[in-house]
C-alpha cells in the first residue's frame, strides 16, 4: 500500500530554531510530520503530531556529538522521510546529511539571528541542502524561475519567517 501523505521530518534544536521551525507549521498541512528536537518538553507544542528527542551537542563535546549523530542517524533510517526541513544547529544538519541516504528533498533554513553571515551550520548544510534559504538579502542570491536550484548555493527569497 502506497502512502498518500509526503512523510516530512522537521528538526532542529531547542530555542530560536525551534521557534522559527514552528512557526513553518501551516507549511506542512497535509503532510505526515514528525517534530525533532533536543528538548522533550517540546513534544506537547507539536501533539497530536509525532516528535522525537534527539540529543543536543556541540562540536566542543566529540562524545555527545557522536551520540547525537547515531540518534539523528536511526531516526532519518526509520522514518525515510521524503522531505527534511532544518532551521538549525548540529541536529539539522546531521539530518541533511543522512537524509540523502534514503532519498529525501533537503531544506536548510538559516536562522533568523544570522544576520551578519551564514551559521556556521549553515554554511555546512549548504553544500549538501537541496535548497538553502536565508532570512537575510544580502546574504544570498535572489531567487528567479529560471535560475537552477543548487547545493551550495545561497538563496534569498523574501522573508520567510
Amino acid at each position: 500500500m502506497s502512502r498518500t501523505r509526503p512523510r516530512v521530518l522537521a528538526i532542529s534544536s531547542r530555542g530560536g530554531h525551534w521557534t522559527q521551525l514552528r512557526r513553518l507549521r501551516k507549511a506542512f498541512e497535509g503532510c505526515d510530520v514528525t517534530w525533532a528536537s533536543t528538548d522533550v518538553g517540546l513534544a506537547k507544542e507539536v501533539a497530536p503530531e509525532r516528535f522525537a528527542f534527539v540529543p543536543d551537542a556541540s562540536r566542543w563535546d566529540r562524545a555527545k556529538l557522536a551520540w547525537t549523530i547515531l540518534r539523528v542517524l536511526w531516526l532519518v533510517i526509520r522514518l525515510r522521510p521524503d522531505a527534511i526541513v532544518s532551521t538549525g544547529a548540529a541536529p539539522g544538519y546531521f539530518a541533511l546529511r543522512f537524509g540523502k541516504l534514503v532519498g529525501a528533498r533537503t531544506l536548510w533554513l538559516d536562522s533568523l539571528a544570522n544576520a551578519g553571515e551564514l551559521s556556521l551550520s549553515g554554511r555546512k548544510a549548504s553544500k549538501f541542502a537541496d535548497l538553502t534559504l536565508t532570512q537575510w538579502a544580502h546574504l544570498g542570491k535572489p531567487v528567479e524561475r529560471e535560475l537552477a536550484l543548487r547545493p551550495g548555493t545561497i538563496f534569498f527569497s523574501g522573508s520567510v519567517l
